[in-house]
């Protein structure tokens, strides 16, 4: 894990790190097939991991300065079941996607060249229990209701430990719908006192998260903790991050930073997959600025953007197409 110190040097030199996009956007643009697959982008750990080396790669060619390992909707459970795999080997495999990850920045950094002080981040991606049950309930939360913070910690404890393990730079909560699945997660956080993290939220309109909560509130919460560098949102319309982050400005902490990254601005729906007609992506470059000014330090992209979209980013916010190894 990256220390607090180089974490802080990393987000506050030369504005704001640029994350990546959508992993299996990507992946689907070179071919994969992962409509309907229950565990998503993770299927190809154990299919193809090329696949997954050669779209982080194309992000950091993109100029992304963290890349986000393919592990979002992995568990020991999702594996075991999907894959008929022992527990043994899921948790290898979900270890691998930190790997991989690494394994392909060091490849960027020898095919660039020693042209920066330091080198892209490796987040470690732990989605919300609700990408598990596989019926959009990262979009609501509902299920955080019937769950006690204890067994919502014992849910995610072997994830956790995992992308730790693996040696992610930070981890990446990510799409988290609920402010008590966030309350566990902080509370979990703690039994990893040499990691660092962002915690990133689901939200319904400009002013609260999925679950109804105010958005305001999922601030102050997060503020509580020593182990968060950020907190913000994503998966969201790109329209709505101002708003969002406007509503938490004056709660947010001397220490804690905005992270920020939309989808596209589509409507998903279960039956017929992603509905066009809404796509504001083209807004993220241009409303970055606005983030900035906000107080975003990691600014990127989630579903449906692809590496074009991030090295438009990119030029937007460092005026620079080049890569991460040579801009930071």
């Amino acid at each position: 894990m990256a220390s607090s110190a180089r974490l802080r040097i990393y987000m506050n030199d030369n504005g704001p790190l640029i994350l990546d996009g959508g992993l299996a956007t990507e992946l689907e643009a070179q071919g994969a097939n992962l409509k309907g697959d229950p565990l998503w982008s993770a299927r190809l750990l154990h299919t193809n991991p090329q696949a997954i080396r050669d779209a982080h790669y194309r992000f950091l060619i993109s100029g992304a300065d963290v890349i986000t390992s393919a592990t979002y909707q992995a568990s020991i459970p999702g594996f075991t079941s999907h894959l008929d795999v022992s527990p043994e080997r899921a948790r290898e495999l979900l270890m691998s996607g930190v790997h991989l990850a690494k394994e392909t920045v060091q490849r960027f950094v020898s095919d660039t060249g020693p042209t920066g002080q330091r080198c892209p981040l490796v987040a470690g991606s732990v989605g919300p229990y609700g990408a598990f049950l596989l019926n959009g309930a990262e979009y609501t939360g509902a299920y955080a209701e019937e769950m006690s913070i204890e067994e919502l910690k014992i849910w995610h404890r072997p994830q956790v430990d995992c992308v730790t393990a693996a040696g992610a730079d930070l981890i990446a909560f990510e799409t988290i719908p609920s402010i008590k699945e966030a309350e566990a997660l902080v509370e979990l956080l703690k039994e990893f006192p040499n990691s660092k993290a962002w915690l990133s939220f689901s939200c319904k309109d400009g002013k609260c998260i999925s679950d109804g909560s105010p958005f305001t509130d999922a601030v102050q919460m997060a503020n509580r903790s020593t182990q968060l560098v950020a907190v913000g949102v994503n998966c969201c319309s790109a329209a709505l991050v101002e708003p969002l982050l406007d509503s938490g400005r004056s709660l947010l902490g001397p220490d804690m930073s905005w992270v920020v990254y939309p989808n596209s601005g589509e409507d998903w729906d279960t039956k017929h997959g992603w509905l066009t007609s809404g796509n504001t992506s083209a807004l993220i470059p241009k409303l970055s600025r606005t983030w900035m000014k906000q107080g975003a330090a990691l600014i990127g992209g989630c579903c449906r953007i692809g590496p074009a979209h991030i090295a438009e980013l990119r030029q937007e916010l460092k005026g620079s197409r080049t890569s991460a190894a040579s801009a930071v």
